[in-house]
């Protein structure tokens, strides 16, 4: 019996921080790849501690849908799933290349294929991609556009802001869009200055959270310069300083980022049975392409 486990953060103050880890459970367990999806989260029930003691499966995959590696999927995920004999080196990355580590859960004695963040995962370019469509509406979205991908940053942690450079790298790399540029909103170069990195007349930005909260909703507007006070709304576009700024919300609620979950799980070794087809063709027309 095949099992998929998606972690994710939650929130005990914003209900809307586990809306899209369910809604990407429910994509793939209709897919039927796997017999059983359960979700379990940081803030929120079930918690990491407990959810794999809801699992039946002999075979589970874990994906962490974190933008990252660092402190959670290094640390915080691995002892709460009581990962035996867990070390970091495990995974011999580079902040980029974590793919997946078998270990027994002491809890249920049983094991774990471990996977790495979602975030990392070079599917998840194709969603900032499909990210840009959405919000424009337009399936070949890119000639006369800039694309900003944003991230947090931090200079606390180099890892942090590797993944929004490493899509931005490959997005470029496919010479789509005009322009692309990596922006961050605690390190540099910053998003507050989005209009001085482009030329173009319209700019995509995609930010690169998982679930729409108090940076993507509050934060990352305000600083961009759509609104004065995010409480008195947008348009999309917005004009900013000349620039018509299209902003996506959270790559994490494009509903292909379900793929990039059974991406990482067909990595492990799940037998994905033809789904990843499947669900890449559900999402589109979820998008209304």
């Amino acid at each position: 019996m095949q099992s998929l486990v998606i972690v994710a953060h939650g929130s005990h103050l914003n209900p809307d921080s586990s809306a899209p880890t369910y809604a990407h459970a429910d994509t793939i367990r209709a897919s039927g790849a796997f017999d059983e999806v359960r979700t379990g989260f940081w803030k929120e029930e079930p918690h990491f501690r407990e959810v794999l003691r809801t699992v039946e499966g002999d075979e589970i995959y874990v994906v962490p849908l974190f933008v990252s590696e660092g402190y959670f999927t290094e640390r915080v995920i691995p002892r709460e799933l009581r990962l035996a004999g867990w070390d970091v080196d495990e995974w011999d990355s580079d902040g980029l290349s974590a793919d997946q580590a078998t270990l027994v859960a002491a809890d249920i004695d049983r094991e774990v294929h471990y996977c790495g963040p979602v975030g990392t995962h070079r599917a998840m370019t194709d969603v900032i991609v499909r990210r840009a469509e959405s919000v424009t509406d337009d399936a070949d979205v890119g000639e006369g556009f800039g694309l900003a991908v944003v991230g947090h940053g931090t200079e606390r942690n180099e890892n942090s802001a590797k993944a929004i450079a490493y899509h931005a790298d490959r997005i470029r790399e496919r010479d789509r869009f005009d322009e692309v540029t990596a922006l961050y909103m605690d390190e540099d170069p910053e998003v507050d200055d989005l209009p001085e990195f482009f030329a173009s007349d319209d700019v995509v930005l995609v930010p690169l959270f998982i679930a729409d909260g108090y940076h993507t909703q509050e934060d990352i507007p305000e600083d961009v310069g759509l609104c004065a006070d995010y409480t008195e709304g947008y348009d999309v576009p917005e004009p900013v300083d000349g620039a018509r700024v299209w902003y996506a919300g959270a790559v994490g609620t494009e509903p292909l980022m379900a793929d990039v979950i059974l991406e990482r799980a067909g990595d492990a070794g799940a037998d994905l049975r033809g789904a990843l087809a499947d669900v890449r063709e559900t999402t589109r027309v979820a998008t209304g392409d």
